[in-house]
C-alpha cells in the first residue's frame, strides 16, 4: 500500500465546504426520507385506532439507560435459522466467553425465531419449546447471566412469529413483557410479521411502553424491516430499529444493505441506532477481505455488531475479524457518531466520521474487482484544510510513517478496505 499527499483545484472545494460535508445527505435521499415521513404520519392519521406518529410516550424508552453505545453479542438466526437449542445457546455462550469475544464486549446471547413453543400455556402466556429447551427458559437466562452475559429474545408484533412457528405478541404485550422480564431477559428483538395491517407506531409503541413498566431494563431492537422509515419515529419507542430488509451471505447485498442504513445517519445517537442487521461474518459467502470490509462499514456506521455464525466452530481468519479490537472501539466510541460515505466515486468509497478526542475514523473501501487509489480530502471528512494529522492503520495494528496534510490516499485490491484513526497533531479550533 503506498500513501501519498496530493493538490486538488479549488473547484471541488467550493462545492464541498468543510463545515457542511459531514452532515449532508443527497438530495434524492433527503427527498426519499421526507415522503416516507409523509406517507407514515397519513397511514398513521388515517388509522381508526388512536396514538398517532408523531406521540411521544411520557417516559421514552431510548432513555432506559441501555444502549449508550451499540449493542455487540451473538443472534442465533443467520447461522442456525431454526435449528436452534438448549445446548446450542449453552455451547455459544460458553464459547464467547472461553475465546475472550466476551471480553471484548460481545456480552448479548440473543435467540432468534422458533425457541418458543407452538401454543401458549394454560396462563396464556408464552413458553419455550420443551423438547428443544427442557431447562426452560429462565433456567437458560440462569446460566447465560452465571456466565457475566446478557440474554436477548424474539417475538414478533403480530398473532405469529416469522417463521409461523410460535405464536406473536401482538395483543399480549404486557403479558409478554412481563414474562420475558420474569425470565431476566436483557434484549429483546421485536418482529414485523403477521402485523393484520395496524399500524407500526401503535404495535411498536405498545411493547415499548409495556417493556418499560416491567422495570426491568431490556434493550429493544424494532425490527420494522425500514418499510416506513423507522429511523424518522422509532427512537421515541425503542434503542435501535432496522433500516432494512433481512441481509444474505452475499458480498452485494451486503453493500445494498449499508448504502440503505447510511441514508438515515443523522437520526443515530447514543441510546438509539441504526441497525442494518446481524453480522453475516464467518457464514462463508464472503472472502475474508469481503467479511473485513463488512465488519468495518457496521463499525464506523455504529451499528449493532452482532456475530451470526457458529462461534463455536470459527476459522482464525474469521476470529481475527470479529476480534479487532481497534475496529471495535471505533464502533463503541462514546461520542456516538455514526460514520457516512464522505465521497463516493462510483465503486470506491471513503467513510468517515468523528470520534472522541478530537479523532476522525476513515474508512476506504474498493467495490470493484482490480486495484484502485482512492484519496481522501480533509474537506470531505470534516478536517480544516492545513491540518496535519498522524494515521493509524487499524487492521495492520501499526502507526503509518510519518505526518499527513490534506489527503490521505491509498491503493486497495479489489474487494478490500483500509481503515484509519487520524489524529491531528494540535488541537482543531
Amino acid at each position: 500500500m503506498q500513501f501519498i499527499s496530493e493538490k486538488r483545484g479549488s473547484w471541488f472545494s467550493s462545492l464541498l465546504q468543510p463545515q457542511t460535508k459531514m452532515k449532508m445527505i443527497s438530495t434524492f435521499s433527503r427527498i426519499t426520507i421526507v415522503v416516507g415521513l409523509v406517507f407514515a404520519l397519513c397511514l398513521s392519521f388515517c388509522s381508526c385506532r388512536s396514538a398517532p406518529a408523531a406521540t411521544v410516550t411520557a417516559k421514552k424508552l431510548a432513555s432506559n439507560g441501555v444502549g449508550l453505545t451499540p449493542p455487540m453479542g451473538w443472534n442465533s438466526w443467520n447461522h442456525f435459522k431454526c435449528n436452534i437449542n438448549e445446548d446450542v445457546v449453552k455451547q455459544t455462550a460458553d464459547a464467547l466467553v472461553a475465546s475472550g469475544l466476551a471480553q471484548l464486549g460481545y456480552s448479548y446471547v440473543n435467540l432468534d425465531d422458533c425457541w418458543g413453543y407452538k401454543r401458549r400455556d394454560s396462563k396464556n402466556n408464552l413458553a419455550g419449546d420443551p423438547k428443544k429447551f427442557p431447562s426452560g427458559m429462565k433456567a437458560l437466562g440462569d446460566y447465560i447471566h452465571g456466565l457475566g452475559l446478557k440474554f436477548g429474545i424474539y417475538s414478533s408484533a403480530g398473532y405469529q412469529t416469522c417463521a409461523g412457528t410460535m405464536p406473536g405478541s401482538l395483543g399480549r404485550e404486557q403479558a409478554d413483557a412481563n414474562t420475558f422480564a420474569s425470565w431476566g431477559v436483557d434484549y429483546l428483538k421485536y418482529d414485523n410479521c403477521f402485523n393484520q395491517d395496524i399500524s407500526p407506531f401503535i404495535r411498536y409503541k405498545a411493547m415499548s411502553d409495556a417493556l418499560n413498566s416491567t422495570g426491568r431494563k431490556i434493550f429493544y431492537n424494532i425490527c420494522e424491516w425500514g418499510d416506513l422509515h423507522p429511523a424518522l419515529w422509532a427512537g421515541n419507542y425503542g434503542n435501535s430499529w432496522r433500516t432494512t430488509d433481512d441481509i444474505r451471505d452475499i458480498w452485494e447485498r451486503m453493500l445494498y444493505i449499508a448504502d440503505a442504513n447510511e441514508l438515515y445517519a443523522d437520526f443515530a445517537k447514543p441510546g438509539a441506532w441504526n441497525d442494518p442487521d446481524m453480522l453475516e461474518v464467518g457464514n462463508g459467502g464472503m472472502t475474508n477481505e469481503e467479511y473485513m470490509v463488512h465488519f468495518s462499514i457496521w463499525a464506523i456506521s455504529k451499528a449493532p455488531l452482532l456475530i451470526g455464525c457458529d462461534v463455536r466452530n470459527m476459522t482464525k481468519e474469521t476470529m481475527s475479524i470479529i476480534s479487532n479490537s481497534e475496529v471495535i472501539a471505533v464502533n463503541q466510541d462514546p461520542m456516538g457518531v455514526q460514520g457516512r460515505k464522505a465521497r463516493n466515486f462510483g465503486e470506491q468509497d471513503v467513510w468517515a466520521g468523528p470520534l472522541s478526542g478530537n479523532r476522525f475514523a476513515v474508512l476506504f473501501v474498493n467495490r470493484k474487482n482490480n486495484t484502485i487509489r482512492i484519496p481522501a480530502f480533509w474537506d470531505d471528512i470534516g478536517l480544516p484544510s492545513n491540518a496535519t494529522v498522524t494515521a493509524r492503520d487499524l487492521w495492520q495494528h501499526s502507526d503509518v510513517n510519518g505526518m499527513f496534510q490534506g489527503n490521505l490516499t491509498v491503493y486497495l485490491t479489489g474487494h478490500s478496505c483500509k481503515m484509519f484513526i487520524l489524529t491531528p497533531i494540535s488541537p482543531i479550533s
